[in-house]
């Protein structure tokens, strides 16, 4: 029996500002992600690929094996985008009680992915969307390639449970899963009662979360078939400076 998808509310393209400001999240399927942010589907579909080859995580407290990353970091400016010199990922603790507090050095994402004009189109695109939430400035973006596979038996999305990333904007794009069953976003009001849950499945749909409104995580996931794994592309956007030390 194939697995069961919780379908998420999706938002119209015209309406994400309005949404985002209005609940703190927005969900759009992969169409309205190509029509708003001009990247040519068949270059985002062509990084797939790419997620086959993120080295280990040698950061996991909990003494897990399931998750493979690379990371990178770039500053937007308009329509402007610069990838920064190569730094370690930091959180602080409040953020992240499992793995704040210390410096994380992962490789960098391929240059076949991050010099293309796909990829410029698309973090330009998010710095607009944070722009409109949060006013017009300068962006500091940091990219993660996750891979979270069933080595283990189960894997976690989000070890440290649900959560804030101490940024202004959020970023999670479905790349693929295959073979696994799990992986539900949950989505919460940071000071109030309500919340959504939902199961992102399709290639390149989007989660964006306005940081300062809403906590977010994603369930474990397990196996269905041998060797299942569900990657992941998340963004997170921050005016001011990246986070460190």
């Amino acid at each position: 029996m194939p697995p069961f998808f919780s379908l998420p509310p999706l938002s119209q393209g015209g309406a994400l500002s309005q949404t985002l400001k209005t609940q703190g999240y927005a969900v759009m399927d992969a169409d309205t992600v190509q029509t708003l942010s001009l990247a040519p589907a068949d270059q985002m579909l062509a990084w797939t690929g790419l997620w086959n080859d993120l080295p280990a995580d040698a950061y996991l407290r909990d003494g897990g094996r399931y998750r493979r990353r690379r990371h990178s970091c770039f500053v937007i400016a308009g329509n402007a985008l610069r990838q920064a010199p190569h730094r370690p990922h930091w959180q602080p603790v409040e953020y992240n009680a499992l793995h704040g507090g210390m410096q994380r050095h992962f490789e960098p994402m391929e240059s076949t992915m991050v010099q293309s004009s796909a990829w410029m189109q698309l973090l330009t695109w998010l710095g607009r969307v944070c722009s409109d939430l949060k006013g017009v400035k300068t962006w500091y973006a940091e990219a993660h390639q996750f891979r979270i596979d069933t080595t283990d038996g189960i894997g976690r999305p989000t070890p440290e449970g649900a959560h804030r990333d101490g940024v202004d904007l959020v970023a999670v794009f479905l790349v693929d899963r295959q073979g696994v069953k799990g992986g539900e976003t949950r989505v919460f009001e940071a000071e109030g009662p309500q919340g959504q849950r939902f199961t992102l499945a399709q290639p390149w749909s989007v989660l964006l979360l306005d940081d300062e409104r809403v906590i977010h995580e994603s369930t474990p996931i397990q196996p269905i078939t041998e060797g299942g794994y569900r990657d992941t592309l998340v963004v997170t956007l921050r005016g001011g400076g990246f986070q460190e030390r």
